[in-house]
């Protein structure tokens, strides 16, 4: 059994710093919801900064390199030692399209071009980006080179970035990974990564990074429109979303409070990934995830259906 992070305690590897309960996405600097300029990100970041923040997520298919471009300069003026910076490789940049290239090769290539954009000195973590049609490619080839550029010191940590749980589960199975970064699938709408994928990173010792814990907004606010995964969300979704908001509503809760804080309750999960377009965003964000939530509330949220497995092919 491997055990190479501290699962559950904030430290996405074994004796790294606790980055504490929220993370920043760079998602949003790469044009995801409407462009952001430079000047934007930095006051993000900054705002990040202020509340507490200390690990910063981005990679080169966010905007085609314009989110590690924009990350690496807001956070320049920033002391190194204090922060934990993250990106991911498997997709080669190439006239403004991303390839997939899980070759040996390829991520050594990946990391030298991510260092180039993002300007600091160094990468904490290098994630194998959605690497869903290459698996095995992905585990005999980029996983190597990444290892032994943990081994070398180059960067501290590696692990897979997805947004299905069954991926990850089947990679951490066969291979020595730090941390897995899950999108959308431990939220209170979809719990399906439970099933498999959180205790087996629970008894390996992966830390996990829960990230689109909105679910693409629905659970920030599920008004009519709401979105769920990036697209108009189905009517019997929103009105799972509106339950878990009258039960929220009840017990003198907002639903984002819940919807932050909850995937921190299983002991696997070591920091909830935020993505965030103003500062308003990011202190909003940092005020709920410090609200308290009465004990009491997590009972009659769990009793709402959820997605489950099986909503999305794997």
């Amino acid at each position: 059994m491997s055990a190479t992070a501290d699962a559950g305690s904030g430290r996405l590897w074994r004796g790294g710093p606790d980055v504490g309960r929220l993370a920043l996405g760079g998602a949003p600097f790469g044009g995801l919801y409407e462009p952001m300029s430079g000047e934007q990100v930095a006051a993000v970041v900054d705002a990040a900064w202020t509340a507490g923040i200390r690990y910063f997520d981005t990679a080169p298919r966010y905007g085609n390199g314009v989110s590690e471009k924009l990350i690496g300069r807001a956070l320049q003026d920033k002391p190194r030692e204090e922060l934990v910076l993250s990106t991911k490789v498997g997709w080669q940049l190439t006239d403004g399209t991303a390839i997939a290239d899980f070759t040996a090769d390829g991520i050594r290539r990946s990391v030298e071009q991510s260092l180039d954009r993002i300007g600091l000195d160094r990468i904490d973590i290098v994630y194998l980006h959605d690497p869903d049609d290459c698996r095995t490619q992905a585990l005999d080839e980029a996983y190597p080179a990444l290892r032994e550029l943990r081994d070398q010191g180059v960067v501290r940590a590696i692990g897979l970035g997805v947004n299905w749980p069954a991926l990850p589960a089947w990679f951490i199975q066969r291979a020595d990974l730090d941390v897995v970064l899950l999108a959308g699938r431990y939220t209170l709408l979809d719990s399906s990564a439970d099933e498999e994928l959180l205790p087996l990173c629970l008894d390996r010792g992966t830390a996990v990074v829960a990230a689109a814990v909105f679910n693409s907004g629905i659970l920030a606010d599920p008004s009519p429109g709401a979105r769920f995964d990036y697209r108009p969300a189905a009517p019997e979704l929103l009105a799972r979303a509106q339950r878990l908001q009258s039960i929220c509503e009840r017990h003198g809760t907002e639903l984002p409070a819940a919807a932050l804080q909850f995937p921190l309750r299983h002991p696997a999960v070591a920091t909830v990934l935020i993505g965030a377009g103003t500062p308003a965003e990011v202190t909003a964000d940092c005020q709920w995830m410090n609200t308290p939530v009465p004990p009491d509330l997590w009972p009659e949220l769990a009793a709402v259906p959820t997605v489950g497995v099986g909503h999305q092919s794997q």
